[in-house]
């Protein structure tokens, strides 16, 4: 008997592997939003998306430390991956100001 756990699975597979998708577009020196993602996706809860970046293995090629909140600050919850993901901005050429990034400096235009 299927309870639909299946179904809601699969859906979120194909939201996941979307979400995915769009992250990998992010370039090397700039920055997305949960909310950004969320719209292009065409979803509009943000909070999928940081589920997403969640579920992700080490090393599946997705740049996740590209994705950062509405406030140009980091969301990680661990400390130690929080500055993680800043170092690996600074890598890339991306400035703290504080604890946030210029978004109007570094957010990704898709249209670019």
């Amino acid at each position: 008997m299927n309870d639909g756990h299946d179904n809601h699975e699969k859906i979120y597979d194909n939201l996941f592997e979307a979400i995915y998708e769009i992250v990998k577009r992010v370039p090397c020196g700039r920055v997305s939003t949960y909310g950004q993602i969320a719209s292009l996706v065409g979803i509009s809860d943000a909070r999928k998306v940081g589920y997403a970046m969640n579920s992700l293995e080490r090393d599946d090629g997705v740049p996740w430390h590209r994705v950062i909140n509405s406030k140009g600050k980091i969301s990680l919850r661990d400390p130690f991956m929080a500055e993680v993901q800043r170092q690996m901005l600074g890598s890339e050429g991306i400035e703290f100001e504080g604890d946030s990034v210029d978004l109007s400096a570094y957010l990704w235009d898709p249209q670019e």
